[in-house]
C-alpha cells in the first residue's frame, strides 16, 4: 500500500508541475479517475497556480483524447482486445457489457447521456468504436458532455481546498440531478427516434 500511496503521490506532483499539461495528461492516461484528476485541478486553482478556464480547457481536451483512444481501439482492435488489455485503462468486462447493451438499446445519441451514468461512462466509447460510428460525431458528442463534466469536478477541487480527495463524498448531492437530467434527455432522444422511425415508416406506405 506504501508504494502505492507514493507512486499517486508523484503522480500528482507531477501534475502539478505540469500545470495544465499535467491535468489534460492526467485524464488521457487515466491511472488516477478523471473525477480526482480533475478535483486535484481545482484544488490547483484555489491555489492560484492555475485558472478554472485554462483548467476547464485542457481538462476537457484531455477527457476527449483518453475516450478517443478508446474509441481507436475499440475501432481497429475490437472488443478482445479490450477484454485483454482494458483492466489497464480501469475498464473491466462488466463496463463493455454494459455499454454495449446501451448504444443497442439507444444508438449513438447515447454518448452524450451515458457519459453522467456510473459503470456505462467509461466505457461507452468502446461499442461506439467497434460498430465504426462517425468519428466527428463521436468527437462532438463527447465533447458536449466532458464539458460540464470537467467543470463541476474542478468547481468542487475550488471549493474543497485542502479536503478536495473528498471529492466523491461531496459531489454526490450535485450527481444525483445531473443523472437525472440525462436520463431525461435519453428518453427524449428515444422518444424521437422512435417518432421519427414511425413517421418514415408511414412515408413508405
Amino acid at each position: 500500500m506504501d508504494v502505492i500511496h507514493n507512486i499517486v503521490s508523484q503522480l500528482f506532483d507531477w501534475i502539478q508541475s505540469l500545470g495544465y499539461f499535467g491535468i489534460m495528461l492526467g485524464l488521457m492516461l487515466e491511472v488516477i479517475p478523471s473525477e480526482i484528476v480533475l478535483a486535484y485541478g481545482g484544488f490547483l486553482v484555489s491555489q492560484h497556480q492555475i485558472n478554472f478556464f485554462g483548467a476547464l480547457i485542457f481538462g476537457t481536451v484531455g477527457g476527449v483524447l483518453a475516450q478517443l483512444f478508446i474509441y481507436w481501439i475499440g475501432r481497429y482492435g475490437g472488443r478482445p482486445v479490450l477484454e485483454r488489455y482494458g483492466k489497464y485503462i480501469l475498464i473491466q468486462k462488466k463496463h463493455i457489457d454494459h455499454s454495449e447493451e446501451w448504444f443497442r438499446r439507444y444508438g449513438t445519441g447515447v454518448i452524450f447521456t451515458a457519459r453522467f451514468v456510473p459503470v456505462v461512462r467509461h466505457a461507452i466509447s468502446i461499442p461506439a468504436g467497434i460498430t465504426k460510428m462517425h468519428t466527428g460525431k463521436f468527437i462532438l458528442l463527447t465533447t458536449l458532455a466532458v464539458i460540464p463534466w470537467s467543470a463541476l469536478f474542478i468547481y468542487l477541487g475550488m471549493v474543497l481546498g485542502d479536503q478536495w480527495k473528498h471529492v466523491d463524498e461531496k459531489a454526490a448531492p450535485y450527481i444525483t440531478p445531473i443523472l437525472l437530467v440525462a436520463l431525461a434527455l435519453l428518453i427524449g432522444y428515444f422518444v424521437i427516434k422512435w417518432m421519427s422511425a414511425r413517421k418514415k415508416k408511414g412515408s413508405v406506405k
